[in-house]
């Protein structure tokens, strides 16, 4: 008997239906490269990336192993003006104690899709797009189609998952309050309105035609065979790759994850200007998690760097954004293709004990 997840495993080339979730400035090729060895689908975050960046890795990629490529994108509207001026004044304090500047110039940003990427992604053909905060425009949309793409986006309720479905994607994420780093709102709601992903799961798979993907607060068997008795035909996990080898977070970061702070993730605003979930630390307590003062997204992070970059060097991560997911704490440390095996044949154990005590 095939299962829904068996069947959207087989539509988009891999083994097993689990995802290691794109995520921007923590994963790059190494884990993409992992989760593909592993069976299931790596992700290439590109929002940092400059086109040549883009190129290499999904080159470094396929140098390693055949597999379906997948590439995100975020789909935000750039601020036409962005006044950082309160912002700047209320991190004084902290330039004049750390001893460094102010940042000139507009620093390294998360870009919404445009032009020049759809333009790689033609050129690049990955098996998979996925889209975060939206889609980009019909034109757009519409050539990444063309182009071959199995399209995902992310949904943080039903009425956003209905619209993507209705845009012709191929399958919703179904994003949870619980998930760490941007809540991919745009349609709907403040944080605070945000349904945690047991709730929000059911109601999508009900409400949409297409497969939807389960993520937020997954990180052992137990919570992907519940997404799965839920509707899912797949898992996407982000912060439980953290907890692995194979990313791009700091020495720092990782120990966070499995630090007593890791219990009691909130949204923040501060370290780009739109809500993600993360670790508290010292700039959260001292400002408030979601302080105004913060300019939009995604110009919050340029005058955070230099404070960044000087407490890093110091071993204080009290200016970094440590994005995590609510059950952090339930990832035990292991390589990305041990966490995908074991997760499944888990999961595997877990589904036949429940489907054994229904009879």
């Amino acid at each position: 008997m095939t299962t829904r997840r068996d069947a959207f495993a087989r539509r988009i080339g891999v083994r097993f239906p689990v995802i290691a979730a794109p995520m921007a400035g923590a994963a790059g090729p190494e884990l993409a490269i992992a989760a593909l060895k592993a069976g299931g689908l790596g992700s290439l975050p590109c929002a940092l990336l400059a086109i040549e960046q883009m190129h290499a890795q999904a080159d470094e990629v396929r140098g390693a192993i055949g597999g379906p490529l997948h590439l995100n994108f975020f789909c935000h509207d750039m601020p036409d003006d962005a006044d950082e001026t309160a912002w700047r004044a209320l991190l004084a304090p902290y330039y004049s104690a750390l001893g460094v500047a102010p940042p000139e110039g507009p620093g390294v940003m998360r870009l919404p899709f445009s032009e020049a990427q759809c333009a790689a992604v033609e050129a690049i053909r990955p098996e998979i797009v996925s889209f975060h905060f939206g889609l980009p425009g019909p034109a757009l949309l519409a050539r990444v189609k063309a182009a071959g793409a199995c399209i995902l986006a992310s949904a943080t309720t039903v009425r956003e998952a209905q619209w993507l479905a209705a845009q012709g994607i191929d399958a919703v994420i179904a994003q949870g309050a619980e998930a760490g780093g941007h809540a991919s709102h745009f349609l709907d709601g403040a944080p605070e309105t945000h349904m945690g992903l047991f709730a929000l799961l059911p109601q999508i798979v009900d409400a949409v035609p297409v497969p939807v993907i389960a993520a937020g607060g997954i990180a052992d068997a137990r919570g992907v065979a519940a997404a799965f008795i839920l509707g899912a035909s797949a898992v996407q996990l982000g912060t439980a790759f953290l907890h692995g080898p194979e990313n791009r977070i700091t020495p720092m970061h990782r120990a966070a994850l499995s630090g007593p702070d890791a219990a009691h993730t909130q949204f923040t605003r501060l370290f780009t200007g739109r809500p993600a979930r993360g670790i508290p630390n010292r700039l959260m307590r001292d400002l408030g998690a979601m302080n105004p003062a913060a300019p939009p997204f995604p110009h919050a992070s340029i005058a955070l760097a230099p404070l960044k970059a000087a407490a890093e060097a110091q071993g204080d991560t009290g200016f970094s954004s440590l994005w995590a997911g609510q059950a952090s704490l339930l990832a035990r440390p292991m390589s990305a293709g041990e966490r995908i095996t074991t997760l499944m044949a888990d999961t595997d154990r877990l589904l036949a004990d429940a489907a054994r005590e229904r009879i």
